[in-house]
């Protein structure tokens, strides 16, 4: 009896997962939206520096238009900046969707 007890707690919580685990990926994939970029930016995050990459813009050597961006040392700080996210050479300035970013 007890081993029969301890089936029915155990499988009937793995077999609610399942059924709660089917429709959620199928509206996880429904949701999945991918729109048509007007531009690609590439940002890296380095341990003291941000590498940006616009590989839709080529230069003269037809390579893509990248920079660093170095973090403002603490001692040139002006007030109200933030210490470790400041620095010299910005990205870009964000529109009002925040996963589009335009120089």
């Amino acid at each position: 009896m007890l081993t029969l007890i301890e089936l029915i707690w155990t499988i009937t919580p793995a077999v609610i997962l399942i059924l709660i685990a089917f429709p959620s990926f199928k509206l996880l994939y429904l949701m999945d939206e991918v729109d048509d970029s007007s531009m690609s930016v590439l940002a890296e995050g380095h341990q003291w520096y941000w590498s940006y990459q616009y590989p839709d813009f080529l230069n003269s050597d037809e390579e893509c238009i990248d920079f660093d961006s170095y973090l403002v040392p603490e001692s040139d700080l002006e007030d109200g900046a933030l210490r470790m996210l400041e620095v010299d050479n910005r990205g870009g300035k964000v529109l009002s969707k925040p996963y589009l970013t335009l120089k």
